[in-house]
């Protein structure tokens, strides 16, 4: 069997070889670029929206628990708040638990100085928690309530 080959002699087969290997090579990189370039948008696309697109807004409304900054590399302020009503988890009761992290340091400040009251507060549900925005997927930023509980 014949191979045709579309070079005049030896030395210039290897030259000319390595020539038409390069151009397939640099062809071969403006698709990888384009390949990675779309890989990073999806990833970035997937990021935005697993972390920084709000889910859901609401409004809760029970008794603050607490509040606290805590955090070893990010310091952030989380809360505890009882909502009316019982739920039952087999043989035992428990309340509702909303805990949630505070975005604003003028809003914790002001929870934690009226710990113990009643409270109505907005939150954005994201799909996940960010280590900087808090340990809670759901991020308090305002007081829409306040109501004092006499005991």
């Amino acid at each position: 069997m014949q191979h045709i080959v579309p070079f005049i002699d030896e030395r210039h087969r290897w030259k000319d070889g390595w020539q038409a290997l390069g151009g397939y090579l640099s062809g071969m990189k403006q698709h990888r670029w384009k390949i990675l370039g779309g890989l990073v948008l999806v990833l970035a696309l997937v990021f935005y929206f697993r972390y920084y697109w709000v889910f859901g807004t609401g409004v809760k409304a029970g008794e603050l628990n607490y509040v606290v900054h805590k955090g070893v590399v990010f310091k952030t302020y989380e809360g505890k708040m009882i909502q009316t009503g019982i739920r039952s988890q087999g043989a035992t009761l428990q309340s509702f638990e909303f805990l949630f992290s505070i975005s604003d340091e003028r809003v914790a400040q002001q929870l934690m100085a009226h710990s113990g009251n009643q409270f109505n507060l907005h939150y954005r549900e994201y799909l996940a928690a960010l280590p900087w925005r808090g340990h809670s997927k759901f991020v308090v930023d305002s007081i829409v309530s306040m109501e004092e509980v006499h005991r």
